[in-house]
């Protein structure tokens, strides 16, 4: 005999309007609308979720904007924020998705969420580890740092490397990377207490706090007296013009993210650029999309290292959906520390 469908009320975080300049916590609205927890009839290939843990990114802020020719979509006023997600299946119409099995990947803030486009799902085979890790160092967090660092950075051993934004879901990660790889690497970040965190738990063996500094480019002399091999760069502007007359004969520098420009109207102008001429400089942007198919790969490195404690990380946690819009408003305050996460449900 079938189970009968509930009807609950599902709580959802609205983006009210196109945002420009610094979000703010009025641009989101928070809606209650009823779901039955159940796929429609007649929906091929879809699940109906519980959302667990949803994740704070900084890439979300342009698809706060109305964009063309952007990598990812712009969100949609009047509709739920999508974003990275854990959840749990309440019930299914796909053959590989089963009731109670666990995913990560995109879904929407709010309690419970019907998908029909699966395709960016990961099932989550190892639930030994903490589930809220899907949203960071096994999620899309993760293989952005195996990626940019492995892949676009092509590093060895003895090299040297600074990561900006250091403290954050990727930088934590890169760094460690390096360390594991037996680099000398240098991060920057925005307080002492992350700085700290830089130096004696991700075990960097320098930090610095930029605000502190009225001349980045001493402060990357005073660190790199010989110059960088590698920047793995997560901030841009003023840090990307002090970096670059910094950097080694043929350095590379692997463009992740530049959070400083995000809630800019004009975009900070680069200087620097002949370095990337008269230095023989790599420079290559990248997206995460173009690197899922190293996912097994990553998985297979990392879980070792996470089990063995050879990679430590950490996460900033936020009871509650309600509180997820000031959660990532934070990001670009820099007042999160780690990985910023949402609990909407503990299962």
């Amino acid at each position: 005999m079938a189970e009968e469908a509930v009807d609950v009320s599902n709580k959802q975080i609205i983006l009210k309007h196109y945002v420009s300049g610094f979000p703010i916590e009025s641009d989101f609205e928070i809606r209650t609308t009823p779901i039955r927890l159940k796929v429609p009839e007649g929906i091929p290939n879809a699940i109906l979720v519980k959302n667990l843990y949803i994740s704070c990114d900084p890439y979300m802020r342009n698809r706060m904007s109305e964009m063309e020719g952007s990598y990812v979509d712009s969100l949609v006023p009047g509709s739920p924020i999508t974003g990275f997600g854990v959840v749990k299946v309440l019930d299914s119409t796909h053959p590989d998705m089963k009731k109670d099995e666990f995913f990560w990947g995109f879904t929407g803030w709010e309690e419970y969420s019907l998908i029909t486009s699966t395709q960016s799902l990961f099932k989550i085979q190892h639930t030994q580890v903490p589930l809220s890790y899907y949203t960071g160092i096994l999620g899309m967090p993760g293989i952005t740092a195996y990626a940019g660092f492995y892949e676009i950075c092509s590093p060895k051993k003895g090299e040297k490397v600074f990561i900006s934004a250091a403290s954050g879901a990727v930088g934590q990660l890169v760094g460690q990377f390096a360390k594991l790889l037996g680099c000398y690497v240098v991060g920057s970040a925005g307080t002492k207490e992350k700085v700290d965190l830089l130096k004696d738990k991700f075990g960097f063996d320098e930090a610095f706090n930029y605000k502190e500094e009225d001349n980045l480019n001493a402060a990357l002399k005073r660190y790199f007296p010989d110059g960088i091999d590698i920047y793995f760069e997560n901030v841009g502007g003023k840090m990307l013009d002090a970096v670059l007359p910094n950097m080694r004969l043929r350095g590379r520098v692997s463009v992740c993210g530049m959070i400083s420009q995000y809630n800019l109207e004009k975009t900070e102008g680069v200087h620097n650029l002949f370095f990337l001429v008269s230095k023989r400089i790599r420079m290559e942007g990248f997206l995460v999309l173009d690197h899922y198919h190293l996912y097994p790969k990553f998985l297979e490195m990392i879980l070792p290292h996470i089990k063995e404690g050879k990679v430590e990380y950490v996460e900033d946690i936020v009871e509650g959906l309600e509180n997820a819009p000031a959660a990532l408003i934070g990001l670009f305050t820099g007042r999160n520390v780690g990985k910023q996460v949402v609990v909407i449900s503990h299962e």
